[in-house]
């Protein structure tokens, strides 16, 4: 494959919308409608986390002031069940609440009080009456209660795989028997759930923050019974996702079904608590780990055992063991995954689902073996380090771990250490990233007026990741024009459907779909062209559509191409479209090598970060100032993980102990140091036709584990309970 001449994609540029949002300009999914000014809705929440509806009494509420109508399971109208059909996509199945008088888990709507404004209808809720006649709900509290096999992991993993022959105990000189454990946690981005929805003469329009706009067209229909045609779901600005919003949730159904019931426009959006309750959370995991090694320090076996909650009704399954079975070679690796049905709020993808925490317990392990062999950590990593895939034997279309691992403790200046005083110790950690590449079926449509004014349409969307930049430079790229010359239009169901923003797919894919709708307007334009000139390369300036001769006499004289295609017959538009044939069968993963330096309180356990440093490769960096955001981001949330992040389950209650971020702690400023990192940017046409391989999630995975192998190094406590507490570490 030949690499493209670009002068664009790769390089920094400042988000284009940028200014819209830091002046306020860019409408999030609650100030959509604002012309309107719809009715307001507000849960009233379950206090029984699994039961029956035997008494419910709404007349007070409805008769306060400002309340237009209280919907519950008595008026909601007609909904397909929840989950239903079970042969659609969880993304697509139907997401009903208010169908049934049963609830489903603590926190759940019990019924959606509509008011003029949000005061009167949080007033009003309080007048609701109900009961519940609750039943003892289900949790998952030992590794043992988790016997159910899951359909599929997430990613399209196998819940069980084994490759290899067990080793003789002859084989094994140092081995490990350890087992981790990770909390429940949550996404809560800094944009709550929210939806705006109305219905016009029987067609229904909705603004949601959603991060797959075709899927929510669908799941609407498929809840609400409608032809799909009849509905239009728009989301141009999302305030952060990571995952909770992949698909839609209790805001988006509860304000479809209230326009629907009030026949005006209803706005649904979730308190920080609701968000806990109403939206996806990740459940916890207890992984079990046998790792052996001969007496020259090479894996011998790799055995991981994965143990979590799913809830019910809703198939959803993490790979914890992914990284186990790609990122080092073994003789011997088995990998298998358990779960057990509970009665807890959805749980589903959070950033890096499976990866984030299954590098939380694996690359800690690697590191306990590492030290019972009397290897360098870094070492120990670097000669296991696969050729090929260690279960499959297929080949990867590029793989730099090493490299990463190498050049990054040469940056980082591993086990160069500062001295300690004050009763404080320092210590380093290293951990390897490997993250599957995801390579998601797009399209897109390109426009270019008799101005040369480019616009790119698809119902892909922003996050916060820069989509809207990232489109505009490959597009600026095949056109050779001026990013501030493309206009991007992004997060409407009437565009060509994209893969949507997830998994570390929609740059590359939806990047790929725009440059390929580049390439067929450029081809479109060529053919309108004399023969002679058709094969004239184009690019705009100063307003108007050139093209260079493809001679060599008069390729320095371009011309104009108004002068041979008529103006009238503009805008010329083409349209793009990639899919998994578009790459190749070989193995595609991200990759990366996380440092972690800290300091440790030897009298009080404390821990400081000083410093989180990372080397990543993947592929084509399509701008470096977003890529590099993200990866940080990443890195701290890692910091999350490893140190101050966790849900706590009430086990009588199903509910949540720590509902909000005055208790579930988030990684704040004063939590995070210098974090530094760099990529080894090797583009990879056989991942993708633009080159770039995923890295919104590369970020976090094996970053909590470089900061816990740092406190191992500094304090020999090794705790193995996430997260990683002041009392864990003077316990140890």
């Amino acid at each position: 494959m030949t690499t493209p001449n670009s002068k664009i994609v790769g390089s920094a540029v400042n988000r284009i919308d940028g200014v819209q949002k830091v002046t306020g300009q860019a409408r999030y999914a609650a100030e959509q409608m604002s012309e309107h000014k719809p009715l307001v809705g507000w849960i009233v929440a379950s206090d029984k986390a699994v039961g029956k509806i035997i008494s419910l009494e709404t007349g007070l509420a409805e008769q306060s002031e400002g309340v237009h109508a209280v919907v519950t399971y008595r008026n909601a109208g007609p909904m397909k069940p929840f989950s239903k059909p079970q042969d659609e996509g969880r993304f697509t199945q139907s997401r009903a609440v208010l169908n049934e008088p049963y609830i489903r888990h603590f926190g759940a709507p019990v019924a959606l009080v509509i008011a003029d404004t949000l005061e009167q209808a949080r007033y009003a809720a309080s007048l609701v009456d109900y009961t519940i006649e609750g039943q003892t709900p289900e949790l998952l509290t030992h590794f043992e209660g988790a016997t159910q096999v899951p359909d599929s992991l997430d990613g399209g993993f196998e819940p069980d795989a084994t490759s290899g022959n067990k080793p003789d105990n002859s084989d094994v000189k140092t081995s490990v028997d350890s087992t981790y454990t990770t909390p429940s946690q949550i996404s809560a981005a800094m944009e709550p759930h929210a939806t705006v929805a109305e219905f016009k003469n029987g067609k229904l329009e909705v603004f949601t923050s959603v991060q797959i706009i075709a899927p929510a067209v669908q799941a609407l229909a498929v809840t609400l019974e409608m032809d799909p045609d009849d509905i239009v779901v728009q989301s141009p600005f999302i305030g952060g996702g990571f995952g909770s919003k992949l698909g839609l949730h209790y805001d988006a159904t509860l304000a479809c079904i209230g326009a629907r019931y009030v026949k005006q426009a209803v706005k649904v959006v979730l308190s920080r608590r609701q968000v806990f309750y109403n939206t996806p959370h990740r459940g916890h995991s207890t992984q079990q780990m046998t790792l052996s090694a001969n007496s020259d320090g090479a894996l011998v076996s790799i055995v991981h055992k994965s143990a979590m909650p799913k809830a019910k009704g809703y198939e959803f399954a993490e790979a914890t063991g992914a990284g186990a079975r790609v990122t080092y070679q073994s003789q011997y690796i088995e990998s298998t995954h358990r779960v057990k049905d509970v009665d807890l709020p959805l749980i589903d993808s959070t950033r890096s689902p499976g990866d984030a925490i299954g590098s939380l317990a694996f690359e800690s392990a690697i590191d306990e073996l590492a030290h019972e062999a009397g290897v360098d950590p870094l070492t120990f990593r670097l000669n296991n380090l696969p050729i090929v895939h260690p279960m499959k034997g297929t080949p990867f279309t590029s793989h730099n771990l090493g490299e990463c691992l190498r050049q990054g403790a040469q940056q980082f200046k591993w086990q160069h250490k500062p001295q300690p005083s004050n009763g404080k110790v320092i210590g380093h950690g290293v951990a390897s990233a490997m993250r599957m590449n995801v390579f998601v079926e797009s399209s897109a449509q390109v426009e270019i007026d008799d101005q040369g004014k480019v616009t790119v349409r698809t119902d892909m969307t922003d996050i916060g990741t820069g989509t809207y930049t990232i489109l505009a430079q490959i597009a600026a790229d095949a056109l050779q024009t001026s990013v501030n010359n493309v206009t991007v239009q992004l997060g409407d169901s009437r565009y060509p459907a994209s893969c949507g923003s997830g998994g570390s797919f929609g740059a590359a894919s939806t990047g790929s779909a725009v440059k390929r709708a580049c390439e067929a307007l450029i081809d479109s334009i060529q053919s309108q062209l004399p023969a002679e000139l058709s094969n004239a390369k184009l690019f705009v300036e100063e307003g108007k559509i050139k093209a260079a001769k493809p001679n060599a006499e008069d390729s320095a004289t371009p011309f104009l191409i108004t002068d041979y295609i008529p103006t009238n017959t503009f805008p010329i538009s083409a349209t793009g479209k990639v899919s998994e044939d578009d790459t190749s069968d070989n193995e595609q993963y991200s990759c990366g090598a996380h440092f972690a330096e800290v300091e440790v309180d030897t009298y009080t356990g404390e821990v400081r970060l000083l410093r989180q440093y990372g080397m990543f490769s993947a592929g084509q960096i399509l701008n470096i100032k977003t890529a590099s955001s993200q990866i940080k981001g990443g890195m701290v949330w890692g910091a999350g993980y490893a140190l101050t992040e966790g849900i706590h389950h009430h086990e009588d209650s199903a509910s949540f102990v720590n509902p909000d971020f005055g208790e579930y702690h988030i990684a704040v400023n004063r939590d995070i140091a210098e974090v530094n990192l760099d990529f080894l940017e090797e583009p990879d046409y056989a991942a993708s036709p633009v080159g770039a391989k995923g890295i919104g999630e590369l970020g976090i995975t094996g970053a909590g584990a470089a900061i816990a192998n740092a406190i191992f190094d500094a304090t020999k406590v090794r705790v193995r309970d996430f997260p990683i507490t002041m009392d864990k570490i003077i316990s140890g």
